[in-house]
């Protein structure tokens, strides 16, 4: 299977932040920002298995700050890490100025998504190379996040668990 670089899965959603979507204090419900970030997340993990995906975890999610009613919103997303059948997916949000369209960083999240046949049974996913400096810290970082998220369930012996000792010894 041919490796490919994090910029294949790229997707980029905009939209606006109507009233419908707000909570009192008129700023977008953190659930509607969630649906958005796993949309467009979806999107990344089949432009990079070109499969069906289904989500397996929310594995973090920062609100840094609100995103008020009428506001640009934009998410981005590429794949940061793929594992056997899973990937990695690391999701950025920002907001529009509407006069000096200077952008803000809002929140950031990764979600882990699974390649599926038409059965729903996992299927192996292609490689990723990283490029930039930013895609190899999160490359890297996504295999310390996995084998905590392994740890955390009971599914890896800590003893196991090469990336998180490197840490701490």
């Amino acid at each position: 299977m041919k490796a490919k670089a994090p910029k294949e899965s790229l997707t980029i959603l905009t939209d606006m932040v109507l009233p419908g979507e707000t909570n009192a204090l008129n700023n977008l419900f953190g659930g509607e920002i969630l649906a958005r970030m796993d949309r467009a997340s979806s999107i990344s993990a089949q432009r990079h298995s070109r499969r069906i995906v289904v989500t397996a975890s929310v594995n973090n999610v920062v609100f840094t700050k609100a995103v008020p009613v009428g506001s640009v919103v934009t998410i981005e997303s590429k794949v940061s890490r793929a594992f056997s059948s899973s990937m990695e997916i690391f999701v950025d949000v920002w907001i529009e100025d509407r006069e000096s369209q200077e952008r803000t960083k809002v929140n950031e999240g990764i979600y882990t998504f699974v390649a599926v046949d038409r059965t729903g049974s996992p299927v192996k996913v292609p490689p990723i190379i990283p490029e930039t400096d930013l895609e190899k810290e999160r490359f890297i970082g996504a295999l310390r996040r996995k084998q905590l998220s392994l740890v955390l369930s009971g599914k890896m012996n800590p003893q196991d668990a090469s990336e998180l000792k490197q840490l701490f010894t």
